[in-house]
């Protein structure tokens, strides 16, 4: 059960509304009662994640995936609940009182505070290390990336001993467990070695959160070896999907833009040349993720990826990704340079600041790109580009922006603009509609949609009903009952549900906070969450209804009809009459006169 009350709790569930919270880290676009978008915990392609400000909940059809503002918070930022009503407390500028923690939580939380202890350690060894006779050849490796002692204290730079136990030896005399720094992704183990580091003879790049707490590490390899650069593996402080190397430093230089880069050295390269507001993702695809983390502290972001074809390619990765979450987008040049690093030790500073003012739209860079795939010299190549540009321009549904960007790709090209105009509006014919820009996977894996039998979708129906449609309770509760549930969950959702309407103060977001489990939860969010067949009349709206109901008196009556048990018998004989008499009635009502419009 939770720490805080439920009146408190309800207190700050109620200040912080679940729309403009999940807002912060979705892009939701209306659609009927319900806000839709990407599901931010599975990979999808169209919008199955719902959120609904009436009841206050998120669901999404796709994984499963729903509950209450805190469930959310708890989920997407892996919080404890503590964590959770803190920061919306904060978001709202409500001060909590002191609570004690249950003893799930406090487990929970201290083994959290563990991890990061001993990720703290860890990078206390390696920084050590680096400074001392046996980081000699690392250190000179920094030194020769032009890093100036000041930049390596600053990113807490270090290196891990060329002999592959010796980090395991300095923390098990500190007293760790090896099942610890097995979480901690500090060591492996394994039959043949036993328990080895998972780091050594490499140069050292601490990965902190955006609270200055370290989560793991990024280790570049010092001489010949493979992998050249190792990252630690994802445990439970650590989602590389959503976190961002240097975030922690960049969030605090308060610009509207952020610089996205490939690697560590390219940030910290240029965090050392003034440019604190650059991060780069850590080892991994850029997904979903990391630009809803990017967009709660930018508007615009500048991809300063490598120029080599592998960086082209993952900008192209990425463009879509940032326009789906809402983020503003430009493209800097590096050429004839690798990175901003070679760049900037080239030319300097203020040379790359001219990089940045001479940014490249997002669109014009795609379409620069495109054109390299055709023979401009060819009349039929180049017929071709401006077929597959003008493909490319159905993305913008807008009027008014197409045309500004058909005006921008006429003008680069040297196409009239009514002519790119009129073979853009000849393509929207021959593709049936305009194009939308087709979503981005987030790089969290699905999780497989549960199937289920026809009376437990029955349950979900008539709880959804009820819970959009509580003017029916009145005529409903005449004919069912918890009873009618035989879903234990179902039973007690409907439990919680009929004594709200009973009291006639709806609260479904109260609904879920009284399960412990994250999976009861999501399976309680769902049963308010069935989908509704449309149909055209009241009439035909109220026979599905009667319906469902019917299948669920149905049901328990077979139940008590199959029950053998000799006790009760009496008594149980008794209730398949009355159920019987009450189908009979049931079978008489019409309920369409009660469902609204």
């Amino acid at each position: 059960m939770p720490y805080y009350s439920d009146e408190l709790k309800e207190e700050v569930r109620s200040a912080n509304d679940i729309v403009d919270v999940i807002s912060g880290y979705v892009r939701l676009q209306k659609k009927g009662n319900s806000y839709v978008g990407l599901c931010p915990f599975h990979n999808e392609k169209t919008g199955s994640f719902h959120v609904s400000q009436n009841k206050q909940l998120y669901h999404c059809f796709g994984c499963g995936a729903g509950g209450d503002v805190f469930a959310f918070l708890m989920e997407y930022e892996n919080f404890s609940f503590k964590e959770a009503m803190e920061q919306l407390a904060d978001r709202v500028g409500m001060t909590l009182p002191v609570q004690e923690l249950t003893e799930k939580e406090k487990r929970e939380s201290d083994y959290r505070s563990m991890l990061l202890e001993v990720n703290r350690e860890a990078g206390k060894y390696y920084y050590m290390l680096l400074r001392s006779r046996r980081g000699a050849h690392a250190l000179e490796y920094f030194r020769g990336r032009q890093l100036t002692d000041e930049t390596m204290q600053k990113f807490g730079l270090g290196y891990a001993d060329k002999y592959s136990d010796d980090l395991y030896r300095y923390l098990k005399g500190k007293g760790y467990s090896d099942q610890l720094l097995k979480d901690a992704g500090l060591i492996t183990v394994d039959e043949v070695r036993g328990a080895h580091d998972k780091f050594w003879n490499r140069a050292m790049f601490p990965i902190m959160n955006v609270h200055n707490k370290i989560i793991g590490f990024g280790g570049r390899v010092m001489g010949e070896g493979e992998p050249k650069y190792l990252n630690s593996p994802e445990t439970q402080i650590f989602d590389k999907s959503r976190n961002l190397y240097g975030l922690n430093l960049a969030r605090q230089s308060r610009r509207p833009q952020m610089l996205l880069c490939e690697g560590y050295m390219d940030v910290i390269a240029l965090h050392q040349a003034g440019f604190d507001h650059a991060v780069a993702s850590l080892g991994t695809a850029f997904t979903s993720g990391h630009a809803s983390l990017l967009k709660r502290y930018a508007k615009e972001v500048y991809l300063t990826f490598d120029s080599d074809g592998a960086g082209v390619k993952a900008a192209l990765r990425a463009l879509p990704i940032l326009k789906e979450a809402g983020l503003n987008a430009k493209v800097i040049h590096m050429e004839p340079y690798k990175d901003p690093d070679e760049l900037i030790k080239a030319l300097g500073a203020d040379a790359y600041q001219e990089r940045i003012d001479q940014a490249e739209n997002s669109f014009l860079f795609e379409i620069r790109i495109l054109e390299q795939n055709y023979n401009m010299a060819d009349p039929q190549g180049k017929t071709a580009f401006y077929n597959e540009a003008a493909r490319k321009l159905l993305a913008f549904s807008e009027e008014l922006e197409r045309n500004n960007y058909i005006e921008a790709v006429a003008r680069k090209y040297q196409i009239g603009f009514e002519n790119l105009r009129r073979l853009v509006a000849q393509v929207s014919v021959q593709t049936g509609l305009v194009k939308k820009p087709e979503p981005l996977k987030s790089g969290i894996h699905k999780k497989e949609p549960r199937r289920e039998d026809g009376i437990k979708k029955s349950q979900k129906l008539l709880l959804t009903w009820l819970s959009e449609e509580p003017s029916l309770y009145p005529v409903i509760r005449e004919y069912v009952t918890p009873d009618d549930f035989p879903d234990e969950l179902c039973r007690k959702a409907a439990e919680a549900l009929f004594a709200q309407l009973e009291a006639g103060s709806l609260n479904l977001a109260q609904i879920p906070g009284h399960f412990e489990d994250l999976e009861d939860q999501r399976e309680i969010v769902s049963a308010f969450h069935e989908t509704i067949r449309e149909v055209r009349t009241r009439a035909a709206r109220g026979q599905a209804l009667k319906d469902t109901i019917l299948k669920l008196k149905e049901h328990h009556l077979q139940i008590l009809r199959d029950n053998h048990d000799l006790s009760g018998m009496q008594e149980r004989f008794t209730q398949m009459l009355q159920e019987k008499k009450m189908l009979e009635a049931l079978r008489k009502k019409e309920f369409f006169t009660q469902l609204s419009e």
